[in-house]
């Protein structure tokens, strides 16, 4: 249907931090929409939730995870 320079270009722009930019600018948008839309149907606001939690870790985790590793020999 198209040419492979277009191809390879089209490739190339995917490729780019412009392009990832883009996208999720266009994600947000979609999805700030949406939640528009169910709040004017009466629908609850989305809840903000965190996306990861981190886990402090210290020497003790590292002596139990040595500690139940099977021994070889």
């Amino acid at each position: 249907m198209y040419s492979n320079d277009f191809e390879a270009a089209f490739s190339c722009f995917l490729e780019r931090r412009d392009y990832d930019e883009a996208a999720n600018q266009m994600f947000t948008l979609a999805r700030l929409a949406f939640a528009a839309g169910w709040q004017a149907a009466g629908g609850t606001p989305p809840q903000e939730e965190p996306i990861f939690t981190l886990l402090r870790g210290g020497a003790e985790d590292g002596q139990r995870e040595a500690a139940s590793q099977p021994e070889i020999g």
